[in-house]
């Protein structure tokens, strides 16, 4: 994958000093806007240009004084332009899905406001605002630019109005991106020869073309040029880690009345869109759709499987569907149904409740290699915004989300029937009364998990179709939900039943996982009020300011809620004062030990705690600051930040009576996806719990260690944490005084190192005495700034 935009901004922020960028379509500078990385890691300058006066305000707001506004559209001409956008107050109440948020677009739109998906939408709550317009040569001069670097446009449909009018000769840009989706045919073309007749190389990538002068394309890319000026569409990104399979048949579901009538060509014009999503794919359909498809992905992340509508007709079940589908008492049982496309098509039928067969033969004929496999309806993005895919891709969060199988689900209140299946007989198959129901237009999880799922799922659809009870496969699924706990977690979303709240909480990652186990979590009595945080350092009172200063920059709660105490190892005496003069600044207490050690002090602390009438603590060596940088994420792809982590993360310990909450997911050496106790433990220990890996290597890290067990994601008010058997170490944590005990207290050692306590520690967690957890958050980071001689360092 080349990867155009990502790798032109950071080629230009690290070899330039003064860039000019110009975003036009800034909407509020954040939302569904990645420009503000970029421009906060570098200090691009930026004019920001925004017409919808209410998302201009927010941008001023969030940008601040460090750049160039502009509350104008711009189009071919100076004036006035009609705009089409939803009103504010309706987003902000709630009352339909942010998406819509920011949406707007020059009258007609050509965007998913001008779409048949979100006719209703606009006809509701859709409103035409009059604003200033400028041309592209007026922008500049308005603004005393004479060139820019970085041209991103993100316009709705208005994008080629906007690029047509740059000079270049005039202006040398050496970034050009377009949203491309929303042009037509004719407008797409036109790009494209401005680009060559310009020199430019340029990459079509999801929703977007972004071109680059030939001779900035050879400074960064000089090991890897292209042929032909094309590098048609950008290759997968996500190491085979997860792949989509869908399918999509033309069933004759244009030809049903209005209210359940989709033309053919309508779902061809949604699945399109779905194509441009940059995984890997496993698609299913005839002939003539996989001539569409090529048309539209590479062949490097795109495995075709032909399958036309017979195979629907040649299963088993086939003449089960057909004898219910056309049975009076069926289809008559309630008004809706009569009509539905259930009862009407032939085919509907045989096709849907085929999705986990589908997805099993996917599993099956797998050329990537998956870890993940999920579902996704050709037509999903008629309800959900595709920018969730291509722009946020909440895909890529699916594998911290979903631990085995996992399916949507939504409320659902009745007593009659759930899509036409009799409603007491599906309570009876659950046991128990059902009050939800499972989606499908979105499902999947770990590809091991795919065998059972559809064994299970064949065991049902052919015991309840030869009862002569039918729905859809939701049905089923739903059965599933209910049935199978510890193999399938669900998330809700709203009554509506709309797919976007549950893509919008990914991409959030405030989405909840849940399960219909019958587990008495038992919550603690501990008081979160009753905080200890102990800090031991060395020889640098700077390094505690720089710490504390990062608790304050970060959430203050860690210095202004907790009982905090200084372990001072010093041997620097010349140190003392000002360390005195810290603790009496920010009210530590302050303990003086003799260099007693990392570990030594470790379990001083341990000791010193477990004396107190303290509930829980948080512990930290003194080069382990915050890092207060909202947006940005650690190696392994986790927030650096989430706010009141102070008080989050002791809800969640006592919540999930944890005995220790880990605070990092990525550590200085390495990172909780390695079980890194394997190296520590006993060797009789590691052969019987490792059989497959039963020996350390000589010398240095094993390339290919044990992989740490996880249980399950939960996410706590925003915040994601992990259930596991995460290993014990000296990065902050935060532990209850039980924990403390059987941790550090409960079996001693006389001069024990930190490996020592990782592997025992461990050793409790998988005898079920010790229970650990993991926030999927990388807060802090290993700041030695003030060194010390190696000669200085004690362990115990």
């Amino acid at each position: 994958m080349e990867n155009f935009f990502d790798k032109s901004l950071h080629f230009l922020g690290k070899t330039n000093n003064t860039i000019t960028a110009l975003n036009i379509g800034s909407m509020d500078g954040v939302m569904f806007d990645e420009m503000i990385g970029y421009t906060n890691m570098y200090n691009f300058n930026v004019l920001y240009v925004e017409p919808i006066p209410y998302l201009f305000d927010r941008l001023k707001s969030n940008i601040g004084d460090v750049g160039l506004f502009e509350n104008s559209a711009i189009s071919d001409y100076d004036g006035e332009i009609e705009m089409i956008t939803i009103d504010k107050e309706v987003i902000d109440s709630g009352l339909i899905h942010s998406c819509f948020y920011g949406m707007s677009a020059v009258y007609p739109p050509k965007n998913g406001l001008g779409g048949e998906g979100d006719r209703l939408t606009v006809e509701k709550y859709g409103k035409l605002v009059k604003v200033p317009c400028i041309t592209f040569d007026t922008l500049m001069d308005k603004h005393k630019l004479n060139n820019f670097d970085i041209l991103k446009v993100d316009a709705e449909g208005h994008d080629f109005k906007i690029f047509k009018q740059i000079d270049f000769k005039k202006y040398t840009p050496k970034v050009i991106r377009l949203e491309w989706i929303n042009l037509s045919e004719q407008e797409q073309s036109e790009i494209i020869e401005i680009f060559k007749t310009n020199d430019f190389i340029y990459e079509i990538s999801g929703q977007d073309i972004v071109g680059l002068p030939k001779y900035f394309y050879d400074e960064i890319f000089s090991s890897s040029k292209p042929k032909n000026n094309i590098i048609k569409k950008t290759v997968n990104t996500q190491n085979n880690v997860i792949t989509i399979v869908t399918g999509l048949w033309d069933i004759g579901r244009g030809e049903l009345q209005e209210g359940w009538s989709r033309s053919y060509q309508h779902y061809l014009d949604k699945f399109q869109q779905l194509l441009q999503v940059d995984v890997n794919m496993i698609i299913f359909g005839d002939e003539e759709l996989e001539k569409f498809v090529l048309d539209n992905r590479r062949d490097e992340n795109t495995q075709f499987v032909r399958r036309d509508l017979s195979w629907f007709k040649n299963n088993e079940f086939y003449d089960k569907i057909q004898k219910i589908r056309t049975n009076p008492d069926w289809y008559n049982q309630v008004g809706w149904l009569t009509d539905s496309t259930q009862a009407k098509l032939e085919m509907y039928n045989p096709l849907v409740m085929s999705k986990i067969y589908l997805l099993h033969d996917a599993k099956i004929l797998d050329k990537f290699n998956s870890e993940y496999m999920f579902w996704v309806d050709a037509g999903l993005t008629n309800t959900i915004h595709p920018g969730y895919f291509t722009h946020d891709k909440v895909l890529d969060k699916l594998p911290q989300l979903v631990n085995n199988f996992h399916f949507v689900c939504f409320p659902y209140e009745t007593n009659s029937e759930i899509h036409g299946f009799k409603y007491q007989e599906l309570c009876d198959l659950v046991g128990k009364p059902v009050n939800m129901v499972a989606r499908a237009g979105f499902f999947g999880g770990k590809k091991d998990a795919i065998t059972e799922i559809n064994s299970i799922y064949y065991g049902l659809m052919n015991d309840t179709l030869s009862q002569g009870l039918m729905g859809t496969e939701e049905s089923l699924f739903t059965i599933m939900t209910y049935k199978y706990p510890n193999l399938i977690t669900y998330s809700e979303i709203e009554g509506n039943g709309l797919m976007g709240r549950f893509f919008e909480d990914l991409k959030n990652m405030t989405v909840e996982v849940k399960s219909e186990v019958s587990k008495d979590v038992v919550v603690n009595n501990l008081d979160t009020s009753k905080v200890g945080l102990y800090v031991i350092t060395f020889n640098s009172p700077k390094q505690l300011e720089v710490l504390i200063q990062s608790m304050l920059d970060y959430d203050k709660d860690f210095v202004e809620k907790p009982k905090k105490f200084l372990l001072d190892n010093s041997t620097d005496l010349s140190t003392t004062p000002r360390y005195i003069e810290l603790c009496e600044q920010y009210g530590f207490e302050h303990i003086k030990k003799d260099n007693i050690g990392i570990v030594g002090g470790r379990v001083f602390v341990a000791e010193h705690f477990d004396e107190t009438d303290l509930d829980f603590y948080y512990w930290f060596e003194d080069d382990m600051s915050f890092y207060p940088k909202k947006g940005e994420v650690c190696r392994n792809g986790f927030s650096r930040y989430v706010d009141n982590l102070y008080q989050k993360s002791l809800e969640i310990i006592q919540k999930e009576n944890f005995d220790f909450l880990k605070l990092n997911f990525s550590e200085f050496f390495g990172d909780h996806s390695v079980q890194w106790s394997w190296y520590n433990t006993p060797q009789d220990f590691r052969k019987s719990h490792w059989p497959n890996n039963p020996n350390l290597p000589t010398q240095g890290l094993d390339p290919n260690p044990p992989k740490t067990k996880f249980d399950e994601i939960h996410i706590h008010k925003g915040l994601p944490y992990i259930t596991g058997e995460s290993h014990l170490s000296n990065w902050p944590i935060v532990l209850t005084k039980k924990g403390n005990y059987k941790c550090y207290l409960e079996t001693k050692w006389g001069h024990p190192f930190e490996q020592t306590l990782m592997s025992y520690a461990y050793q409790e967690t998988v005898k079920g005495k010790i229970k650990p957890g993991l926030l999927l958050l990388t807060p802090t980071e290993h700041n030695r700034f003030d060194h010390y001689d190696a000669s200085l360092r004690k362990e115990s």
